[in-house]
């Protein structure tokens, strides 16, 4: 990256929910890996200029602002000039398959329209495969381009390859012209025209159109919340149902590195809050598909549950450097594969568990099969309980009694509970033994969670310093939101680790050892958390200021990154599920507060039938 390149915060996402592109707001493409998430980056200028790009230039003209097509992935950026106006909207193409399902074309499309003057458009198309390790080889083909892995360059005008031997479009655009520039990344088969262009860029706003009318919620940050289900819905592989963390590696989560990690990859714990998301936004269907996934990771009998995956299933790819990038801002290492998989996180039990409740209440369709697989991870944390972990941040200084990882453990064995009780299908549970151990665990975490000196809950057993996770204990229906032990913990993870009023850091990385030990941004995940807290607490007023300002500092797409900096700056992956599912849960509960018995009853049976303004809608719909 250049000292001119865009920032984080500024780039826009498109995605065929097989893939992703990030653009910035001149309209250069910088990041792409094919043929899904976790491939080989295609273009990776966001790395290192050396990556690549898909830049477009406008003759007379500059970009003057940007915006989704209505609710949808279809980004369209504005190009005036004193003489001209030209509009280019970019998309990665999909059609409906079925009521809520996505079937991509394989089309990455750029479709530049001259609404008024006239202009000379010229769009490079600098490719540099696997990271910049591979030298791509293109070939004319009857008006087209064909690359050696089998990518096919088209459109309305023919691309040329220029003197440096990189593809390049060069269109005179007159008023109410149209230019169609197309790269077929999958199959090499789309040879795309202007009927072409047409019929993709209809089907692909159909698409997003419909997935985003099915979503009831109009509540507090309405607009916000739809965003972030879109962005969410984009990050879900169509495949599997499997649920990336971001669209990108190694962007840092402070300048200069060294905490830069892979996000292309699964983590339990963000599906299964994408399925509580989306049963409380209307979106069942979805919900479902994500919980599938994570219970294909739940084989009978289970020992342990990896806490992160490929999108396929298979274990992520071994964790290695780049040294060949530079980085991010020359932010070192850039890194591929994650080494979080070989680790033991409790509260990945706690999350299913908590999902598969939630959607079994609301919908009713879980099977014998399904039960049978939860029963065993509830049976897990059963006898693991007790052992130290690495927990939700993956430390890589090793194990500690983690209070969040704790308190997961209980949840884990509370819906279970709840679960083989009001609907267990026939299936057989020790529901006497879960209870027992359901206590244990509540009674340990009250007597070694706690500073007995300040009232507090801890980061871990043993340990006197606060951490963001522990916002979670009350949305989670631990303590209720108004106890003292609460109230305490609020008041410390501000005083020790908010930012200006609004941002709450995840630990003090002084005084945790988390093997890197280094600086980082502020996270964006704690600091939506604390707006749901405080609704809980009953502080209202001061949890709405926060939300609206964490919101305001969105990029103008509505996207949030996983970290930010104290002015603002985003930091880490991008676009970050964590963040949005956070942002959504957070809005639901700022709109539940005018219904505090339906808000509370949510927390405490995780009944997925939705708070607030979104249920009272569809009762008069």
């Amino acid at each position: 990256m250049g000292r001119d390149a865009a920032r984080i915060g500024e780039h826009g996402f498109l995605s065929d929910c097989h893939t992703a592109v990030l653009i910035t707001p001149d309209g250069t493409i910088d990041w792409m890996c094919v043929p899904r998430f976790d491939g080989a980056a295609l273009f990776s200028g966001l790395l290192d200029a050396r990556g690549g790009g898909w830049t477009m230039e406008v003759e007379g003209a500059s970009p003057r602002g940007r915006a989704y097509v209505d609710d949808t992935l279809v980004l369209e950026t504005l190009w005036r000039g004193p003489d001209v106006e030209v509009a280019v909207r970019d998309l990665l193409a999909v059609r409906r398959r079925g009521r809520s399902g996505l079937y991509r074309e394989g089309v990455l499309l750029r479709v530049v329209e001259c609404r008024s003057g006239g202009t000379a458009v010229r769009s490079r198309l600098d490719a540099r495969p696997d990271f910049g390790r591979a030298a791509p080889g293109w070939e004319r083909l009857d008006g087209a381009l064909r690359e050696s892995s089998g990518m096919l360059l088209s459109g309305t005008h023919a691309p040329e390859l220029a003197e440096d031997g990189v593809p390049e479009y060069r269109v005179e655009l007159a008023e109410g012209d149209t230019a169609v520039f197309a790269l077929d990344y999958l199959d090499g088969e789309h040879r795309v025209g202007p009927g072409e262009a047409s019929r993709l860029l209809r089907r692909t706003l159909e698409a997003w159109r419909d997935w985003a009318g099915r979503i009831g919620y109009q509540g507090v940050g309405a607009a916000q919340v739809r965003r972030s289900a879109l962005t969410l819905r984009g990050l879900l592989y169509e495949e599997t149902g499997a649920l990336v963390a971001a669209p990108t590696t190694s962007l840092p989560e402070s300048p200069g590195g060294p905490r830069n990690w892979d996000y292309r990859y699964v983590w339990h714990r963000d599906a299964a809050l994408v399925v509580l998301a989306f049963l409380r936004l209307g979106h069942s269907e979805e919900a479902g598909h994500y919980l599938r996934f994570l219970l294909s990771m739940c084989k009978s009998p289970i020992d342990w549950i990896p806490p992160v995956q490929a999108v396929d299933e298979a274990p992520p790819p071994r964790e290695e450097t780049l040294d060949h990038l530079d980085g991010y801002d020359g932010s070192r290492p850039v890194r591929v594969g994650n080494g979080a998989y070989a680790q033991h996180q409790l509260d990945v039990y706690g999350h299913i568990l908590d999902a598969a409740l939630s959607y079994e209440a609301a919908t009713g369709r879980l099977r014998r099969e399904d039960l049978e697989q939860l029963a065993s991870v509830v049976e897990s944390v059963r006898k693991l309980w007790r052992e130290p972990d690495e927990g939700i941040w993956e430390v890589r200084s090793g194990t500690r009694h983690w209070v969040h990882s704790k308190v997961y453990a209980w949840v884990c064995l509370d819906r279970g509970i709840q679960l083989f009780s009001e609907s267990g299908k026939g299936v057989d549970a020790p529901l006497g033994e879960w209870c027992r151990e359901r206590e244990a665990v509540r009674e340990e975490i009250l007597d070694r969670g706690i500073d007995p000196a300040t009232g507090s809950f801890t980061q871990a057993y043993g340990s006197t310093n606060v951490d963001g996770s522990l916002l979670r204990i009350p949305l989670l229906g631990f303590l209720d939101g108004t106890d003292p032990r609460v109230l305490k913990t609020l008041e410390r993870v501000d005083d020790r680790l908010g930012v200006d009023g609004r941002l709450v850091r995840r630990y003090d990385p002084e005084r945790t050892d988390d093997g890197i030990n280094t600086p980082e941004g502020a996270f964006l995940l704690c600091s939506f958390d604390m707006v749901s807290a405080l609704v809980l607490a009953g502080r209202t007023d001061e949890a709405r200021e926060r939300f609206e300002g964490l919101c305001g500092r969105a990029g103008d797409l509505g996207l949030h990154a996983e970290e930010m900096a104290a002015d603002g700056t985003m930091l880490g992956n991008f676009p970050q599920a964590f963040t949005h599912l956070a942002l959504i849960e957070a809005a639901v509960n700022l709109d539940g507060a005018t219904d505090r018995e339906a808000l509370h009853d949510w927390v405490r049976g995780r009944s997925g039938s939705g708070v607030g303004r979104r249920r009272r809608n569809e009762d008069h719909g």
